[in-house]
């Protein structure tokens, strides 16, 4: 009886185990995935497992862009930028409306009535937003009400064109660009009052300094773990890539080309736009073909293919997966 008992746990737990089993390879097999990751380099095995897939969180949107990690809601924020909305998908409860109208509240002339584009949360874990529509950076106070702050919306008296991308110091600086894209007719739109297209610093204190004035289509922007330098994406078709600067307490320093996208952007479809660095110093950035995988020396590693043209990307607290914003689509894939 005992060894007939012992026997029949041991064929229960296989049992057990194989429909455990089969039912998370079902529940993977439902997932609904797009593209592939094209790896160059044996490096990008350090950061994209051969396993990975690239998972549809949601679709349905007009171009999604800014995803950003909020812990205290457990969950992944987003911009819908032509429809003026912020969106929040978590594991529960799927996607939601966060936040309508995110970026066009019509308090500025705008040619555009475009909403949100990148964020991010400050030193006190509140929502920090560019927004398109009403050419400011604006802070959302409380998560529960649409109660929006100015941060920044003015540059020597003259409004600013839609800031687009950003991001924070440890010490609270922050950092943002501010391209012509919220116009209707671009560099020009007669309600574009200042005439180059900027890459900012807006100190602690509240003082507002240009860094860069030179680049056709100042995009996303990111820092280096460090802080000694600071990462700019160009847009412009004619000159796309990624721009580095030393940073210097009253500006920066040694402009160069870290990575020319000229090449890529022959054969494959997307701009150079939002940029995120891993603790390794390995920069994810969209571009030609996706989100590329590019080390701290401007190795091309591989590219996350989307398929459709990405604007931006964010970790998750962990770096255990990474989510991005594509054209129509919010996705994640497992780093």
């Amino acid at each position: 009886l005992i060894k007939t008992y012992n026997l029949m746990n041991v064929i229960l737990k296989f049992l057990l185990a194989f429909v455990v089993s089969f039912s998370f390879a079902s529940l993977e097999a439902q997932k609904k995935t797009i593209g592939s990751v094209e790896r160059l380099s044996a490096e990008i095995e350090q950061f994209v497992p051969q396993d990975a897939i690239i998972e549809i969180l949601a679709e349905g949107f007009d171009w999604s862009e800014g995803p950003v990690w909020v812990e205290e809601l457990g969950a992944v924020l987003f911009s819908d930028v032509p429809n003026n909305t912020i969106y929040q998908w978590d594991e529960k409860k799927g996607l939601q409306v966060f936040r309508n109208p995110s970026g066009f509240t019509n308090i500025v002339p705008n040619s555009k009535e475009q909403g949100s584009n990148g964020l991010t949360l400050d030193a006190n874990n509140k929502l920090i937003i560019c927004m398109h529509g009403d050419r400011r950076i604006a802070r959302l106070d409380d998560w529960n009400k649409n109660d929006f702050t100015t941060v920044v919306g003015e540059f020597e008296g003259k409004l600013f064109n839609s800031p687009n991308d950003l991001v924070y110091s440890r010490n609270g600086d922050l950092y943002f660009t501010d391209p012509p894209y919220g116009f209707k007719n671009g560099d020009k739109d007669s309600l574009k009052q200042i005439p180059f297209n900027g890459v900012y610093k807006l100190s602690q204190a509240g003082e507002l300094s240009l860094l860069v004035k030179d680049l056709e289509r100042p995009n996303g922007i990111a820092l280096s773990n460090d802080e000694s330098i600071l990462y700019v994406t160009n847009s412009h078709a004619g000159n796309p890539g990624i721009m580095a600067y030393d940073l210097k307490a009253d500006g920066v320093s040694n402009g160069r080309l870290f990575f020319d996208g000229k090449a890529l952007s022959k054969k494959d479809k997307g701009s150079f736009d939002g940029l995120k660095i891993h603790p390794s110093g390995t920069i994810f950035t969209t571009g030609p073909g996706g989100v590329l995988v590019i080390n701290d020396k401007g190795t091309h590693l591989g590219t996350i293919r989307t398929e459709v043209r990405s604007a931006n990307c964010a970790f998750s607290p962990d770096f255990k997966t990474l989510y991005m914003t594509s054209d129509n689509y919010l996705t994640r894939i497992k780093l």
